[in-house]
């Protein structure tokens, strides 16, 4: 597919998308929030997908939203509203990370350089950063008037915890590779030629020996048990999605791998196999 703001290409299972306004340090677009959610549809879509890597071109990650139509920015920076049980438009960074929070396949955040505003947001849902060293973030929403969006009051305090998230907010402050480490924010922090090298490693190494349908139904439950009540809940999707895994022909294919010490070559696929282990689960008010 083609895209205008954004590039992807996939190669030894892994889908990467890069960022691609560089004259603009990867500025966020309205065109780029719907370019991202497409890709993401592409990604889970594509059977020989094991993993997504987002990185941007040239020196920066994301520098945040395009402010280029001047102070009165922010008065147009919402979608259409969602429907009958939506009474005020959409925020479209809250679309793009909703649309990554659902992802099927792992996601690697490679963030080479400038990462501010949406362009940090955005991140939270991925599963694993891996920082440049020369980067710089922040969640500087309270110095430009407005507050954090892309469900970032939700994902950031669950990655975090609140006190370090309520330090980065409520200064607004730019920060360094080292302290989004420090502050659990970031996986690693690498040189900047040796970013995406370490970040594509990552990806393989998922995407190499592990079954994909397992590797997705994982997924899914790491971040749904996020808000379970109880640990029962988290104990009946896991015996459901074992006893629907152990009778599908990966579990065979991995015991008799092991047994016969060869890689295992697993066969389910994620657009055709994967079990909903969710029953009786309560849906979110308004649909992603």
């Amino acid at each position: 597919m083609a895209y205008e703001t954004i590039r992807t290409e996939v190669a030894d299972g892994v889908f990467t998308l890069t960022l691609d306004r560089p004259d603009r340090l990867n500025a966020f677009t309205h065109e780029m929030g719907r370019e991202i959610v497409a890709a993401f549809d592409e990604a889970d879509a594509d059977d020989d997908v094991r993993a997504v890597l987002v990185t941007g071109a040239g020196r920066a990650f994301c520098a945040g939203a395009d402010l280029s139509s001047g102070a009165r920015a922010f008065e147009d920076s919402s979608t259409q509203a969602a429907g009958a049980d939506w009474d005020v438009p959409r925020d479209p960074g809250g679309e793009v990370a909703l649309r990554i929070f659902s992802s099927l396949k792992p996601v690697i955040g490679a963030i080479n350089g400038a990462a501010v505003g949406i362009g940090v947001t955005m991140t939270l849902p991925m599963d694993v950063r891996l920082v440049a060293r020369d980067a710089r973030l922040g969640f500087v929403f309270a110095r430009r008037g407005i507050v954090p969006e892309a469900a970032s009051s939700w994902f950031l305090p669950r990655i975090v915890g609140i006190s370090q998230a309520m330090e980065w907010v409520a200064t607004g402050r730019i920060f360094d590779a080292d302290e989004a480490c420090r502050g659990g924010l970031a996986r690693s922090v690498h040189e900047p030629d040796d970013l995406l090298d370490a970040a594509h490693a990552l990806a393989r190494e998922m995407a190499r020996e592990t079954a994909p349908v397992s590797v997705a139904l994982t997924r899914l439950l790491m971040w749904r048990m996020l808000t379970a009540a109880h640990p029962m809940q988290a104990h009946r999707a896991e015996s459901i999605a074992l006893q629907q895994r152990g009778r599908m022909a990966d579990a065979r294919e991995g015991v008799a791998s092991f047994l016969e010490k060869r890689p295992a070559a697993f066969g389910d696929r994620v657009s055709a196999d994967l079990p909903d282990v969710f029953e009786g689960w309560e849906d979110p008010p308004f649909a992603p």
